[in-house]
């Protein structure tokens, strides 16, 4: 059967058009999606390294902006297809067995070479009851996995070894920025796991929907985009690049080393993968188009970038509340109300953020923003009256600097 959609991804996002999650969370659930489906048939092969299609993808954002809502039609076309998943709750041990038994073979219709692998995804809505709260061993692993090595051994207390071939683990997962605080170690971030991770961060639903039920069309597509993606599932081989991908590639690269997308230590590790990222979200990109013929055109790379900027925007704000001063939670808070309200009085915050903070701590956080120039302080009839200054400074809400593509889009009125 022929594929029918000119791109899996608008097709998807249409077909969740009558439904709350923002936008964003629609697009990379898509891009979780079709990963599973491609599994680790599929590979890039640049130089001395071999990349494949699977992705650490986390929604993140406060309860109610729907991350769920938005990996729900996804995990369910998935099972219809009967995609190898792990399951949401589990223990390492048992995730490393699933992985083993996950195994599975593909022919490469060019020379006829068969391959074995093991391809497992993780599709978590609640990924703090898959990782459990700061299992170092567990994140070792996921970390250690993304690389899609050839070869992976688990030595066992009383059972000897595990050897695990062509491994290769695709992660969709859902949570919020507080439980990313409790979940993951402050030794984790800025490397290891994190820098792997693609945090796609939303602060509220994308619109109200208050009857989300299917239309006739809207039943139709779906059979549509499950019967793509079963033809989907079935490309393997080796993706190639046109000219125009190599030269695009090349001009964004030495760009990109000199505009990196934000200024946060916390995020040291993601921009120095970032190149990595790229080159997976352009085999899935080339993968989502009816025409792909396992080709990466200058169009996927175009588009891979359009999406991994328009993330990268607000990715900070994950890991707002995130550091090793004791105060990071507290100042987060208060940049987040004073971008919201741009003034308010001393006397409120302290009313407003009494449970976290006394009048000591709360001198110390104004103080740290007023040296970062993050807000103006002046004195209104014996109150101090706390002035944001987020436009003038290009400052996130949790005081990191924003991106470029922010400040064009702010330029723009976007």
């Amino acid at each position: 059967m022929a594929r029918v959609l000119d791109n899996w991804m608008e097709g998807f996002v249409a077909y969740t058009d009558n439904s709350e999650p923002p936008q964003l969370f629609k697009k990379w659930v898509a891009v979780g999606v079709v990963a599973a489906v491609l599994r680790r048939k599929c590979f890039l092969n640049w130089g001395y390294m071999t990349f494949f299609p699977n992705m650490y993808i986390v929604l993140c954002g406060p309860s109610g902006c729907r991350k769920g809502t938005a990996m729900g039609p996804g995990y369910d076309m998935l099972r219809e297809l009967g995609i190898k998943m792990s399951a949401e709750s589990i223990t390492r041990e048992a995730l490393i067995r699933e992985l083993k038994n996950s195994g599975d073979s593909f022919v490469d219709a060019k020379n006829g070479k068969i391959t074995p692998h093991c391809s497992l995804t993780v599709f978590s809505q609640e990924l703090t009851v898959f990782l459990g709260y700061n299992n170092h061993a567990l994140m070792a692993d996921l970390a250690d996995w993304y690389d899609c090595r050839s070869s992976w051994t688990y030595r066992t207390k009383n059972m000897g070894t595990d050897d695990i071939t062509n491994i290769w683990v695709n992660l969709m997962g859902a949570t919020t920025p507080e439980l990313v605080q409790t979940t993951l170690p402050l030794d984790a971030i800025g490397g290891g796991l994190t820098s792997r991770i693609i945090f796609v961060y939303e602060e509220k639903k994308g619109k109200s929907c208050p009857t989300p039920f299917l239309t006739q069309q809207e039943v139709q597509l779906r059979q549509i985009l499950v019967n793509d993606l079963e033809q989907i599932s079935m490309i393997g081989g080796e993706f190639r690049i046109t000219k125009e991908f190599l030269h695009t590639w090349i001009e964004w690269y030495h760009w990109q080393e000199a505009h990196p997308p934000f200024k946060d230590s916390r995020f040291a590790g993601y921009i120095e993968r970032r190149p990595t990222h790229m080159l997976k979200l352009s085999i899935i990109m080339s993968a989502m188009r009816k025409d792909s013929n396992n080709i990466i055109t200058e169009q996927d790379f175009n588009s891979a970038r359009a999406l991994m900027e328009e993330t990268e925007v607000k990715m900070p704000r994950t890991l707002g509340g995130m550091g090793k001063s004791a105060n990071a939670d507290v100042t987060t808070k208060v940049l987040a109300i004073l971008a919201s309200q741009k003034q308010v009085k001393r006397s409120e915050l302290l009313q407003t953020f009494y449970h976290d903070a006394d009048k000591d701590t709360m001198n110390k956080v104004l103080a740290t923003l007023e040296s970062m120039k993050a807000i103006e302080i002046r004195s209104v009839k014996g109150d101090a009256m706390i002035y944001y200054t987020y436009k003038q400074q290009s400052l996130n809400t949790d005081g990191t600097p924003i991106s470029s593509v922010q400040k064009t889009n702010e330029e723009k009125g976007d």
